[in-house]
């Protein structure tokens, strides 16, 4: 990580210098830019990113009175660990939590249909999908990792606890349109008011959101009548996969899905129970742990399994449910209104947790809008982008109910007989979609965020609309093995990443030349029409370069200027932009991603790490048209606009 910018830094770099005014225990204003309801992943992602921008004020409360401590979520796919390496907390995860290598797969035996016999497994995550793994860890460290990237933030964020909505209403017009009540239930506060008005309020508050409610949103869908159980335990056993991800089938008891937990002894079970009866609720069965303990002995047999502590556990019914939009302007007024209002998460699609889906759409809901908020609210983008944020995450969110809905009906059919017996769908269906379960089925649709596939031949392996795959690449300043996609961050900055031909790219004529000429010195240049003067000169456009020729085929006196830039109160050179294909590994990026060497490419990234173009180096006024299209002139950029 680059730090010492604007003088040396001792201690910590993570630690930002607190920006003016700015204390963990300072009190609700009475208006904000963005208010956030929930401490949820979903809000607490939204929170860690604009916790980065001490010119946005944001606030973030919750109806509980502290931290999550156990239970909920613990899966994190692929796609989600790429979005915590953005945040910076990927390694911890990564030392912290369970790595998903393996999943077995166990049906009942043919000779003895009363017990299990393990039928295959899998590797869990197919080689080259991601550079991250499919992790496991308790939702509740995730959020503290999130709750630490605020504290340390130059806005020192911290939520306001014990605090519920009880009121959202809002104003046809002024700068602050959001008026919200909150009341306070922390001790010593009962019944106290609090009243403030917000440019945008976001609703992260769960399957009960009460955002939703105010702003006239409904969670449509249905129930399967399924009654399943979870819970997270510390037991012995002599089930060989106990510490593999396992689906079992059994013959007549129903079916489990086994999920090893953090920490080496932990274990988790999802636990399919008893058919519930039309219009009924679980609740009404009185079910109790012991029903779940009973149920996973039956259902495990041959194999013992004595629970000697339980740490948390519920029961649940199956369901599918969606909001038909993410924010509170109507379908027929998006072209006269700007959305104020938005839901993430819970608050707008709920669904069954076996998919492992629940908690990281939540955040890839925040990751999209807190990126296109901040923007708005630094008044480099026009307000209308925030549309956007429903059209994209509404389709996200559909795909999932289709997809749960299936997964869940196939997790609940009794096994097949005969030939169908030796590969149970609910195993055939699981390896069919694995890169779902990954992460990495979300593409967005062509858009003014996101360029059409005509060039999209020169890099095959960027798809438009698709996350950026990352890969293996040698820092040139330093010859540093690194992961291209990990100069990524969550700082609301756009990539422009340019991939130099095979032949003397910094020839005089050649077309990466004729590029960094273009943004350089043009006045129609992206990087110089949208980024005011008196910032550094990637603060909105984050230029890199990656060259198919080894480092020590180049020089670092021999690049442009405009890939040596000068940053900070100093005018330090930042050496760190420019990267060279690792071709002595094997894992040549130009060739892992489809790249055109003969042509090279430049490859637009959005915020939130997704790819928005593929262009030529020539298309100098298609990359120009490209930004204008999102982009605002620096001249209009004013702090704090909406």
């Amino acid at each position: 990580m680059q730090y010492h910018l604007d003088g040396f830094r001792p201690g910590d770099p993570t630690l930002h210098p607190a920006a003016p005014g700015r204390a963990p225990d300072t009190p609700l204003p009475q208006e904000v830019d963005v208010l956030i309801v929930g401490c949820g992943p979903a809000g607490l992602t939204l929170a860690a990113q604009l916790a980065a921008f001490p010119g946005i004020t944001t606030r973030i409360v919750e109806r509980k009175p502290g931290p999550l401590e156990r239970g909920q979520a613990d899966g994190i796919s692929c796609r989600s660990m790429e979005m915590f390496n953005a945040f910076g907390f990927a390694g911890q995860v990564l030392d912290q939590g369970y790595w998903v290598n393996e999943t077995t797969f166990w049906k009942p035996d043919p000779d003895r249909p009363g017990r299990i016999t393990r039928n295959g497994r899998v590797q869990d995550v197919e080689d080259g999908l991601s550079e991250m793994p499919h992790m496991i860890l308790n939702q509740a460290r995730v959020h503290d990792m999130y709750l630490e990237v605020m504290a340390k933030s130059p806005s020192r964020l911290v939520p306001d606890y014990s605090r519920r909505l009880s009121a959202l209403v809002v104003e046809p017009q002024g700068s602050h349109p959001v008026k919200v009540t909150l009341d306070r239930q922390d001790p010593g506060h009962e019944g106290t008011v609090e009243t403030l008005a917000a440019r945008y309020v976001v609703g992260c508050d769960g399957a009960r959101s009460a955002v939703r409610q105010a702003i006239g949103r409904e969670l449509a869908g249905d129930s399967a009548n399924q009654a399943w159980g979870v819970m997270d335990v510390l037991a012995e056993t002599d089930f060989p996969d106990i510490r593999c991800k396992t689906l079992i089938q059994s013959a007549q008891e129903g079916n489990i899905l086994i999920i090893p937990r953090e920490g080496g002894y932990l274990v988790r079970l999802y636990i399919e129970l008893d058919k519930l009866n039309a219009g009924e609720r679980v609740a009404s069965r009185n079910m109790t742990v012991d029903h779940l303990i009973a149920a996973a002995q039956r259902i495990l047999q041959p194999y013992t399994f004595d629970v000697k502590e339980v740490v948390w556990w519920s029961v649940y019914e199956i369901g599918q449910r969606l909001t038909d939009k993410f924010d509170d302007v109507p379908e027929g007024e998006v072209a006269a209104r700007l959305p104020r209002v938005f839901i993430a998460g819970d608050a707008c699609h709920t669904h069954s947790p076996k998919a492992g889906q629940g908690m990281n759409v939540s955040m890839g809901d925040a990751f999209n809008l807190g990126w296109k908020l901040a923007l708005v609210l630094q008044g480099r983008c026009a307000p209308e982008v925030l549309h956007s944020y429903s059209a994209e995450r509404q389709a996200v969110a559909r795909d999932l109910i289709e997809f749960d809905r299936e997964w869940a009906r196939i997790m609940s059919e009794r096994p097949a007989t005969g030939a169908a017996a030796d590969a149970p769908r609910f195993q055939q269906y699981f390896i069919e979609h694995g890169r779902y379960t990954a992460g990495m089925s979300v593409t967005y649709a062509p858009s003014a965020l996101t360029g059409a596939a005509t060039h999209q031949a020169l890099a095959q392996g960027f798809g438009i609309g698709a996350r950026f795959h990352s890969a293996p690449v040698l820092r040139l300043a330093d010859v540093k093995p690194m992961e291209l996609g990990h100069v990524v961050r969550a700082d609301a900055r756009w990539r422009l990443f340019v991939f130099a031909p095979a032949r003397d790219p910094l020839g005089a004529g050649s077309a990466f030349t004729g590029l960094c000429r273009f943004l350089s010195d043009d006045p129609a240049s992206p990087l110089l029409r949208h980024t005011p003067a008196d910032e550094d000169p990637d603060a909105v456009i984050d230029l890199r370069a990656v060259f198919q020729q080894h480092c020590h085929d180049l020089s670092v006196s021999d690049l442009p200027p405009l890939l040596l830039p000068r940053k900070g109160r100093l005018g330090l050179t930042d050496y760190e932009k420019v990267f060279c294909a690792d071709t002595r590994t094997g894992r040549d990026i130009f060739d892992l991603r489809g790249m055109d060497r003969a042509r090279g490419c430049v490859v637009l990234v959005r915020p939130d790490q997704y790819v928005a173009h593929v262009l030529p180096l020539e298309a100098h006024g298609d990359l120009a048209a490209f930004f204008d299209g999102i982009l605002l002139p620096a001249t209009r950029v004013q702090a704090g606009a909406s």
